[in-house]
Order: C-alpha cells, then sequence, then structure tokens
C-alpha cells in the first residue's frame, strides 16, 4: 500500500523497496556463508573449511561493494574468520 500521491514519490518508494531487497539478500547469503564456515570449522575438515572460507570472504567482499554493510564491517568479519582459520 502505498501512501505517497506524488508520481517522484511513488517511484522513490518503488526503489527503495528494490533496493531493500537486495541488500537484504546480499546481507542473508553473506550470513549463511559464514554459518558454513563455522559448521566446516567445527567439523574439522580442512578442505571443506577453505572452501567454505574463500566463499564466505567473496559474499562479504561483494555485500561491502554494493553497500549493503560498511566496508570496516567486512574487513572486521574477515578477519573473525581468518584468525578462525588459522587457528585450525
Amino acid at each position: 500500500m502505498i501512501l505517497a500521491n506524488i508520481k517522484s514519490a511513488i517511484k522513490r518508494i518503488q526503489i527503495s523497496r528494490k533496493k531493500n531487497l537486495r541488500n537484504r539478500m546480499l546481507v542473508s547469503s553473506m550470513r549463511t556463508a559464514i554459518k558454513k564456515v563455522n559448521v566446516a570449522n567445527d567439523t574439522g575438515e580442512k578442505d571443506v573449511l577453505n572452501a567454505a572460507y574463500i566463499a564466505a570472504v567473496s559474499k562479504t567482499d561483494k555485500a561491502a561493494a554494493k553497500g549493503a554493510i560498511h566496508k570496516n564491517a567486512a574487513n572486521r568479519k574477515k578477519a573473525q574468520l581468518a584468525r578462525m582459520l588459522n587457528a585450525q
């Protein structure tokens, strides 16, 4: 339900909904990739862990590049994953 009467405001609402949906998709896929790294870390399989780590870093970089998360937040998440990987 759109409450705006002005054409440009209606368009703006539609655009912001699309961007919000894209941002949620990017952040959700990033979180899923990070969870896969955590699961692989718990199982202790190094090959699976390395593959999951690479995928998670890629998703995190993409989310930061698209503006879904801040670049410092992305770097912090990648550093946490790297510490987990190196501790293995």
